[in-house]
């Protein structure tokens, strides 16, 4: 007769435990796989907010605006990709967190309160819609990438948005003189940002989402 702690077992008593002990151990491997993806999501939001510290200050100044080419949205354009909607806002809030303190993270390689509430403050708070919008038609039309061009439009719109409402009223020009000065000379870089973000993005997201 075979005991179990201490107590006989019967055949179906065998079976139960053996049962048991597999239940335990998927449910164990599940919470494992779990504890890595959580882990492994953190990683990526922190390495895309690294990222967006990095190439952000990075901008090319025009004489003609107080708005530079910034490199902050093609890195945002990659992290809904690689980290989706909720995460990809979280790792930009996080970079804009980091910049409101004071460090230089910002085009340029500014930062503080006064450059979000200067000229180019709108563009920064657009970046978030930005992520939103782009990111909610990357997670749910995953593959189509003709849905992916037109979040990213869609978002970038309301980016400019936001930032030529704000640069107009800093500058104290109308909004048509606005779009003339923070969004039109723009707008054929952001759309080969764009592309490049919809050729490579699925690639990443591919070799770093498992």
């Amino acid at each position: 007769m075979l005991t179990y702690n201490n107590k006989r077992l019967t055949i179906e008593h065998l079976f139960r435990i053996l049962e048991q002990e597999c239940k335990e151990g998927e449910q164990n491997t599940w919470r494992q796989k779990q504890n890595f993806s959580q882990r492994n999501k953190m990683t990526l939001i922190a390495l895309m907010t690294a990222l967006t510290c990095i190439l952000g200050p990075l901008s090319i100044p025009l004489p003609f605006s107080p708005v530079p080419i910034s490199f902050t949205n093609l890195v945002l354009y990659f992290s809904v990709f690689v980290l989706g909607t909720k995460f990809s806002t979280i790792s930009y809030i996080v970079y804009l967190l980091i910049g409101l303190v004071g460090l230089p993270v910002f085009s340029g390689f500014s930062g503080g309160p006064a450059k979000v509430a200067g000229p180019t403050g709108g563009y920064l708070v657009g970046f978030v819609f930005l992520t939103v919008i782009a990111g909610f038609f990357v997670e749910h039309f995953k593959g189509k990438l003709s849905f992916a061009v037109l979040g990213m439009v869609l978002g970038t719109i309301v980016c400019y948005l936001f930032g030529t409402i704000w640069l107009s009223m800093q500058l104290n020009i109308g909004f048509v003189a606005g779009l003339g000065v923070g969004v039109f000379p723009y707008i054929p870089g952001d759309l080969v940002k764009i592309a490049i973000a919809c050729i490579i993005g699925p690639k990443i997201r591919r070799a770093v989402v498992r």
